[in-house]
C-alpha cells in the first residue's frame, strides 16, 4: 500500500465527523482527520502528521463546500480554542453531536439501542451563565482572554459570543485598574505577579450577578478603589469576591475566598427550586437546557409514591430534589463534603423533607444502604467527564435497582460504562441527547437501563 507522507498534498472527500468535530477523509485506506472540514466537502489536504493507522491533515483548499458551511462570526474562532463548531450551521452541529453519541454507544458500548433525538438549545449565543477569562501581560499592558488550544499563549478576547457581556466589561475594568495602579498579572512561568483570572456568574431567574477575582494576594489599600471601579463599570453586580489562589499550575479556583462587597454568593432557581451558589460551587452553565435534561432524567426514573431513589454524584442536590417530588424517599451521595453541606442546606431552604445526603463514594453508600436493609427502585448517576470507576459500577449493580438512569457529559465514558452495566445484567432501553454547550464539541446524554 502506498503510505501517506508528511507534507504530501492529496485530494479527498470528507465522509464524516470525528469525536472532536474534525472532518474525516479516507486516503489509501488510512483515516485522515481534517479540522473544520464538513462531511460532503471536497478538499485539497496537506498531511501534517502520519501515525500507524491514521493521519492528521490541514485543509489547504476547499474545492466543493457543504451547504451546511457558514462563515464564522467570531474573529477569534480557530485561535482561542473555545468553539469547535462555529463553521457549521446549528442544524449540522446537532447532527454531529447526535452521531457522536450514537457512534460511541455502538462502537464502544456494543449497543444496538441508540439515541433517536437530540434536544437543541433555544439560545446558541450568550447561553452560558458563567465566564472565566485568564489575565496576562501583553506588550506592557494587562489583557484578558483565553489560552490558545494546547498552549499557554493567551489570546486577547474583547467579546466571547457564548458568554454574557458582563464578563468582558468586568475584565476590562479590572485590567484598566491594574494598568493604572501598576498591578502585575500573574506569570505561570515565574510564579510572580498578582491577578490570575476573572470569573463572572449570571443568575438565569434572579437579578444576581457575581464577580470573582482570582489573585495570588489581596489588593490592600487599593481594595476600596477597585470595588468602586468595578461597580461603576458593572452596576448590575450584586457581589464581588476575592479568591486568593497561591497554588502552582493553572487551577482556576483554589484557596480562600473573601467577600469584598455585596453578596458572596449567587441565588438562582432551577426546576422550581432555589439554590445559593458560591463561586466555587458547581452549577449547570446552561440552566434552561439543564432543566430539560433533568426533566428527562425524572421521566426515565418513573418513580412511584412508595419508591426509594438513590442519587449518586449528587453534588449540591439538584437532581435529588427533582426526584423527591415523585418518590417516597431520596438518598443522595457525594464524596465532596462541601457539596454535601450545600445539598442539605438546599433541601432545607426549599422545604424538601423526604431527602437525605451521605458523604460517601459509591461503594460506601451501597454498603450503608445494605446495612439499613434498603433497596432502591431507581439509581441515578451523574458522574464527571471521566465516568464511573469499575468499583462504582459494580456497587450500583449490587443494589439491584429496577432502573438505572445515567446522566453523562462524555459519550465515550458513558458507552464504556453502559457496556459494563450490560455485563452485570442491565439492558440499555432508551437514550436522549441534549446540547448544553452550543458551538463546542461537547454534548450531554441521558440513558435508561433496566434490570434484565
Amino acid at each position: 500500500m502506498d503510505v501517506l507522507k508528511k507534507n504530501e498534498i492529496v485530494t479527498a472527500p470528507i465522509e464524516g465527523f470525528s469525536a472532536d468535530a474534525s472532518g474525516v477523509a479516507h486516503v489509501r485506506g488510512c483515516a485522515v482527520f481534517v479540522p473544520r472540514a464538513l462531511p460532503g466537502e471536497l478538499w485539497e489536504i496537506r498531511i501534517v502528521k502520519v501515525c500507524a493507522s491514521y493521519s492528521y491533515g490541514r485543509g489547504e483548499r476547499l474545492l466543493v463546500p457543504s451547504p451546511a458551511r457558514i462563515e464564522s462570526d467570531c474573529p477569534c474562532y480557530g485561535r482561542c480554542g473555545g468553539c469547535d463548531c462555529r463553521h457549521m450551521s446549528y442544524e449540522e452541529e446537532l447532527r454531529f453531536k447526535l452521531t457522536k453519541v450514537n457512534d460511541a454507544l455502538t462502537r464502544i458500548g456494543k449497543q444496538t439501542v441508540t439515541a433517536e433525538r437530540i434536544v437543541g438549545s433555544a439560545r446558541t449565543e450568550g447561553c452560558r451563565n458563567k465566564g472565566i477569562l485568564a489575565v496576562a501581560e501583553l506588550n506592557g499592558h494587562a489583557v484578558s482572554g483565553f489560552y490558545r488550544e494546547r498552549s499557554h499563549e493567551l489570546i486577547p478576547v474583547e467579546r466571547c459570543l457564548l458568554q454574557d457581556a458582563l464578563t468582558h466589561r468586568a475584565a476590562r475594568a479590572l485590567t484598566d485598574f491594574m494598568d493604572a495602579h501598576g498591578i502585575p498579572a500573574y506569570d505561570e512561568k515565574t510564579g510572580r505577579g498578582v491577578v490570575r483570572h476573572v470569573f463572572c456568574r449570571r443568575a438565569e431567574n434572579s437579578v444576581d450577578r457575581l464577580l470573582c477575582i482570582v489573585a495570588r494576594r489581596g489588593f490592600g489599600e487599593l481594595t476600596a478603589a477597585l470595588v468602586d471601579a468595578l461597580r461603576t463599570a458593572c452596576p448590575e453586580l450584586t457581589g464581588i469576591v476575592l479568591n486568593v489562589n497561591k497554588s502552582a499550575g493553572n487551577t482556576v479556583l483554589a484557596g480562600e475566598f473573601y467577600p469584598l462587597w455585596g453578596k458572596p454568593y449567587m441565588t438562582d432557581v432551577l426546576c422550581g427550586f432555589s439554590f445559593d451558589i458560591a463561586p466555587q460551587a458547581f452549577f449547570q452553565v446552561n440552566p434552561p437546557q439543564a432543566e430539560r435534561l433533568y426533566e428527562k432524567a425524572v421521566e426515565y426514573a418513573a418513580l412511584g409514591k412508595d419508591d426509594l431513589a438513590f442519587d449518586l454524584y449528587c453534588g449540591a442536590g439538584t437532581i435529588s430534589l427533582c426526584l423527591a417530588r415523585g418518590a417516597a424517599w431520596v438518598i443522595g451521595a457525594e464524596i465532596v463534603p462541601e457539596a454535601v453541606d450545600n445539598a442539605r442546606a438546599n433541601a432545607a431552604a426549599n422545604g424538601v423533607g423526604n431527602v437525605e445526603f451521605l458523604c460517601a463514594d459509591a461503594g460506601q453508600a451501597a454498603g450503608t444502604l445494605a446495612e439499613r436493609g434498603l433497596r432502591p427502585a431507581v439509581v441515578v448517576v451523574d458522574p464527571p467527564r471521566k465516568g464511573m470507576s469499575e468499583d462504582a459500577v459494580r456497587a450500583v449493580a449490587s443494589m439491584a435497582p429496577e432502573r438505572i438512569v445515567y446522566v453523562s457529559c462524555e459519550p465515550s465514558t458513558l458507552a464504556r460504562d453502559v457496556l459494563r452495566f450490560s455485563e452485570l445484567g442491565y439492558a440499555l432501553r432508551e437514550a436522549t441527547a441534549f446540547d448544553l454547550f452550543p458551538r463546542t464539541k461537547h454534548v450531554e446524554c441521558v440513558t435508561l437501563m433496566t434490570n434484565k
